[in-house]
């Protein structure tokens, strides 16, 4: 233990804490204030798509011709050309608004019951939904007048902003929400304020610098709008867990009789390197998906590295001086009801862990044969999963203003929300062949100086009609030009993401694999250990996927969280929940085996050091569990569709790592396989071994030669 880098760390901070404590803060302060003057930099359209799609969208941005927001605005009435006066009342509004160009004349429906309205919003794309509230209230205001006819708008601005408005107050509910959340849950963890306030400020403090340095980075890797959203949801939660991991150490040993100087010293060199651990793994984990080949996922990538990390190095630095520093006064701010709980938590869930594990160890086939049973059949639903990059109309809700608007106007007008957009690319546009196919179309505009034609086609059966138009429709009319026509719009962006991501999902999930394996053969010397984490953690996983096909896709359950199916996987998910669960399942695992392997080394046997590992570690896990559940949970309750799926299934994940995984499989697994866990390879002999021992009290425990005193 001498030479563990993270005991080194520990005994340092303690050391210099006035050092650790200041340059914590300093380092806070100036990554939140310089990153927050550059501001964020979103990706955009080309950048966020993938194939075709996104290479009609660059060629439209090298050209200088970046979409004009559009707008579609329905006057609907009782009976045939009830709408004709509301209409013109409507249009002229809309023109007093200064903001929108390219004002049609209304198009009416085939019953002549409604009336299709279409313009597009002046200036930049970017910027519309900023500028879009004049027209959003000449279309209200005509709504209220003329109470014989019903409005419905959607469009990339109105839309827009919408998702703006939405996503600043989920963010705010989320914050809010959770950090209240996980203070009561330490509160009632430790029983005393200063000891719940501690985990909770770090992990805040974390998520500040890292909003900071992530929106430095933006200026090189453009970001989506939800990256945030992640970074927080992701940081604080592990935050807290290895704040938390590392205290109830530090908490256990002096309960255990170890003066403060030595209980300190053993935290660092245990809970401290597990946390550098899998911290680590964690990292590694995400870097897979820049493997992805989407931006979106290289900004959720960079987001989720960079907030571990910060949360990792508080943990193992600023953590330890301010414990030193404090020393008893931890547990100032006792709250008497609590308190009791608090001191005599260790014990009292080392009792009921060892209460649950005595059948399993005792009948470890039939625990590991209905662990697996169970997590299978909560996996069934994910075989039928569906995915699709859901369109503003199904991420609010069907009730909703947004997707009642969309649907409205789909079904007067098929195709009319979501068109596609085939952008041609020719070297003489105005070339004979080429002008012929384009007076083959409707709603061709040809932009001459930059040889680009851009045509507007409905799609009022989606893919199936993409799909013809792709194949067979442009080819047959571009083929002999010269012409390059590429296809775009929100259902072309939305198949080509998925497609990309099908072919990325494999390169990225052997690397986080090859990861684990990796990580976790060193850190314990036993391919067996290393095998035994991805399998637990694929069953994991495969849980947590046929929970949100029930719950998201078939709406199983839905409104219990108010929520509803609308029959597919944000497409983005399923690779996202992937790469996280790897990581964060590693905090458990490296946590409760690092145990076990402790005992283990002091010569118990493998179903004693199994018995006595989860034993000791079943406060930490079931607060840390507890607290993630809880914050991933506050994302299951925001408006977002893709919010709520992302935080229901890291919920039920974490729970049933924290449950079944580690308190039912793993225990039955490792005692089936008895002293086969520790095999090392022959290759791996040679390496230095990572020392999973308690170091002895008193100076010989010292990693740096000295004490902690003074």
């Amino acid at each position: 233990m001498g030479r563990n880098l993270a005991a080194r760390i520990g005994v340092w901070s303690a050391h210099h804490r006035k050092t650790a404590i200041l340059g914590w803060l300093l380092f806070v302060v100036l990554a939140a204030g310089i990153g927050g003057a550059s501001g964020m930099v979103e990706m955009t359209n080309a950048e966020n798509g993938a194939g075709d799609s996104a290479r009609a969208e660059q060629i439209l941005s090298d050209a200088g011709l970046s979409h004009r927001s559009g707008e579609l605005v329905m006057v609907s009435s009782a009976e045939p050309d009830g709408w004709r006066t509301a209409a013109r009342e409507l249009t002229a509004a809309l023109g007093k608004t200064g903001e929108v160009t390219g004002l049609a004349a209304p198009v009416a429906s085939e019953n002549g019951k409604d009336a299709l309205i279409t313009f597009e919003m002046k200036g930049d794309a970017a910027t519309a939904s900023d500028r879009v509230q004049p027209v959003l209230d000449a279309v209200e205001g005509v709504q209220k007048e003329r109470t014989d006819v019903t409005v419905h708008q959607f469009g990339d601005a109105s839309a827009g902003k919408w998702l703006g408005d939405l996503l600043s107050d989920d963010f705010k509910k989320a914050e809010f929400t959770a950090v209240p959340l996980a203070l009561g849950i330490l509160l009632v963890a430790f029983g005393a304020v200063v000891a719940a306030l501690l985990p909770v400020g770090l992990a805040l403090t974390a998520c500040l610098a890292a909003f900071g340095l992530l929106s430095l980075a933006s200026h090189q890797l453009h970001l989506f709008q939800t990256t945030y959203s992640v970074m927080f949801l992701m940081g604080f939660a592990v935050g807290v867990d290895y704040c938390l991991f590392y205290l109830r150490r530090e908490r256990d040993e002096r309960a255990a009789g170890r003066d403060a100087e030595t209980a300190l010293r053993i935290a660092a060199a245990t809970s401290g390197r597990s946390v550098l651990v899998s911290g680590l793994t964690v990292m590694v984990a995400m870097a897979g998906m820049f493997l992805s080949g989407l931006l979106l996922f290289k900004g959720f990538a960079l987001a989720t590295i960079i907030v571990v990390f910060i949360a990792m190095m508080g943990s193992v630095t600023v953590l330890p001086a301010l414990l030193s520093w404090l020393g008893d006064r931890i547990d100032a701010g006792r709250v008497p009801l609590l308190n009791r709980r608090g001191k005599r938590g260790t014990k009292q869930s080392g009792r009921i862990a060892g209460k649950l594990l005595r059948p399993v160890l005792s009948k470890p086939k039939f625990f590991a044969a209905a662990a697996v049973v169970v997590l299978l059949v909560l996996a069934a639903p994910a075989l039928g999963m569906k995915t699709e990059e859901l369109g503003l109309e199904k991420q609010f809700g069907s009730n909703s203003q947004l997707a009642v608007a969309y649907r409205s106007i789909s079904e007067a007008f098929p195709g009319g929300p979501a068109p596609a957009q085939v952008v041609v690319e020719a070297d003489d546009i105005e070339a004979p062949g080429v002008r012929k196919a384009l007076d083959g179309f409707d709603k061709v505009a040809v932009h001459r100086a930059q040889n680009v034609a851009e045509i507007e086609i409905p799609l009022p059966h989606g893919e199936s009609d993409l799909t013809e138009l792709r194949e067979e429709r442009l080819p047959a009319a571009f083929d002999g030009t010269g012409a390059r026509a590429y296809v775009t719009g929100e259902v072309a962006g939305s198949t080509d993401f998925n497609d990309q991501l099908k072919r990325g999902i494999l390169p990225v999930f052997l690397f986080i694999t090859a990861v684990t394996f990796l990580v976790m053969l060193f850190c314990f010397r036993s391919y067996v250990i290393a095998v035994t984490a991805i399998l637990l953690n694929l069953l994991s996983v495969g849980a947590a996927y046929g929970v949100m096909v029930a719950v998201f896709q078939h709406g199983w359950g839905a409104s219990l969280i108010g929520s509803e199916g609308v029959g597919a996987i944000e497409s983005w998910m399923p690779l996202f929940v992937l790469v996280v669960l790897f990581g964060l399942s590693m905090d458990y695992h490296v946590f409760v085996v690092s145990r076990i392997r402790e005992a283990r080394g002091r010569g118990l046997s493998t179903p004693a050091a199994i018995d006595e590992g989860i034993r000791r570690t079943a406060g930490a896990v079931t607060g840390a569990a507890v607290i993630m559940v809880a914050v991933f949970s506050v994302f299951g309750t925001l408006s977002m569709q893709d919010m709520q799926q992302m935080g229901v299934g890291l919920a039920v994940a974490v729970l049933l790592d924290a449950t079944i995984v580690r308190m039912v499989l793993l225990p039955s697994v490792m005692a089936l396989l008895g002293e086969r866990n520790w095999r090392t390879p022959r290759g791996l002999s040679r390496l230095p071994a990572l020392d999973h021992s308690e170091p002895e009290p008193g100076p010989a425990a010292d990693p740096v030669g000295t004490g902690l005193r003074g």
